[in-house]
């Protein structure tokens, strides 16, 4: 893990003109240069004014509470984060979590699936020029900067075959990952030797000696087809809905003791093309959303399969690809190949209109969450290499919100993350409020901003 070398802000290149004048011009020379060179220093907003030559992103550490980067060898498409013992709503350093990752290496006998501890994470330094008077003030540094490297345990499974997404949940003593796979099944996997082997040295020796390919507790093969769109129920342990893309749902009922699934073969089916996301409304135990490559979003009730209740058939003008359920409030929020984000009021879902539209990504949305600490806030990723953090609360005349210098951003927008390429999943830490996680390309960021 290590700290970005790009980021949140864009700097021109300071040109010095070097003339023959005297030594009192030069001064003054010196002093005007040096006051246009910070003028020059911008905030830079994606999509609104492109870099121009000679400019450089610089991450301003004073913008963040918490960064931190790792690599996993091949890029995880998808990833999720497993709740631990250390209690809700910590936030004092240094932190600690658990995720679990599936990867898409260049063949299909290099994929893993992953456990990640990640701990020993400090907040972000903030620059201070002053600092390092004396070679003994730099050691003693060194010494606490050694202490304050963050720590990374990584269990892995061998999984023949990219892993296009992953869900986790907790049944009972079990910690359970759901994996689509691009072996067109779903699988069930108990993740206790990965976790076992993170938290202690010796169990991790024997886990790495094992070097076994990841045995399924459990597989489903009816889909026919590979997919994306998978979600544990938040009411009933062990429930599990999901969706391919030859546009079939199907339903998954834990039997006794949670070591097989019952699942009904009679698929939910009014989409007309590929599922991409599932969600299970938090609040209701028979009900979830879909949304599919055909345009439409719709919300389902398992006691009356296989037609939907409601549905807003052209939610974006194109493929819609991720889906969040808000867990306190009535709304649901969606982003499209289109770019957009919507946020829909579900009293009102009849009407096909959202209460809110956004337009601030210039790529594809990948990925969508409410925070589960604020039920006014959320994050998206785009194709365009940007992590969106926004609130609903913030009022339009609310001028604190803007950018200086900077026109048409909506209010609502607090925060635009950079430094990864080709964002596929973002996901907010449930028991450490305000902290983010991303997976790209380019590996995963940790981080905290001032915003959230």
């Amino acid at each position: 893990m290590s700290a970005p070398e790009e980021h949140a802000f864009a700097e021109e290149e300071e040109q010095e003109d070097m003339d023959e004048a005297g030594s009192d011009e030069e001064e003054v020379d010196e002093e005007d240069m040096q006051e246009e060179g910070e003028a020059e220093k911008k905030v830079y907003v994606p999509g609104i004014e492109p870099l121009q030559p000679g400019e450089r992103l610089e991450m301003d550490r004073s913008a963040y509470r918490m960064y931190h980067e790792c690599q996993t060898g091949a890029p995880c498409l998808s990833f999720d984060v497993l709740k631990d013992g250390d209690g809700d709503g910590r936030q004092q350093f240094p932190l600690s979590m658990l995720l679990c990752a599936g990867t898409q290496a260049d063949t299909a006998l290099k994929n893993r699936l992953l456990v990640m501890r990640m701990h020993n994470l400090h907040e972000t330094e903030k620059d201070n020029e002053e600092e390092k008077e004396s070679s003994d003030e730099e050691s003693d540094e060194e010494e606490e900067d050694e202490d304050k490297k963050p720590q990374l345990e990584l269990a892995m499974m061998p999984h023949y075959g990219g892993i296009n997404r992953v869900r986790v949940t907790q049944f009972g003593q079990h910690a359970l990952a759901a994996v689509w796979s691009e072996k067109d099944q779903v699988e069930i996997f108990d993740l206790r030797p990965q976790l076992e082997a993170v938290h202690s040295s010796a169990a991790m020796a024997a886990f790495v000696q094992q070097q076994k390919e990841a045995a399924a507790l459990f597989s489903f093969s009816g889909h026919m087809s590979e997919g994306f769109a998978i979600d544990w129920s938040p009411k009933v342990p062990g429930r599990l809905v999901s969706g391919d893309c030859k546009k079939n749902i199907h339903v998954w009922e834990p039997r006794e003791g949670g070591a097989s699934w019952k699942i009904d073969q009679r698929p939910f089916s009014s989409h007309s093309k590929s599922v991409e996301d599932l969600q299970w409304s938090p609040t209701e135990a028979t009900v979830f959303a879909s949304c599919s490559v055909d345009q439409s979003i719709r919300i389902w009730d398992i006691r009356a399969p296989p037609n939907s209740m409601l549905s807003a058939d052209e939610a974006h003008s194109s493929d819609v690809n991720v889906i969040s359920w808000n867990r306190s409030e009535p709304f649901l929020l969606s982003g499209g190949d289109d770019g957009l984000l919507k946020v829909w009021d579900l009293r009102q879902f009849k009407t096909g209109r959202p209460v809110a539209n956004f337009k601030q990504h210039g790529g594809p949305i990948t990925s969508v969450e409410w925070s589960p600490a604020d039920s006014s806030v959320f994050a998206a990723s785009g194709a365009d290499d940007v992590i969106s953090q926004w609130d609903l609360s913030v009022e339009s005349s609310d001028v604190g919100a803007r950018v200086e210098g900077v026109k048409d951003l909506p209010p609502q927008l607090l925060f635009l993350h950079q430094g990864q390429s080709e964002i596929k999943e973002i996901h907010w830490h449930p028991q450490i409020p305000g902290a983010m996680i991303s997976t790209a390309l380019s590996g995963f960021n940790v981080f905290r901003t001032i915003s959230v």
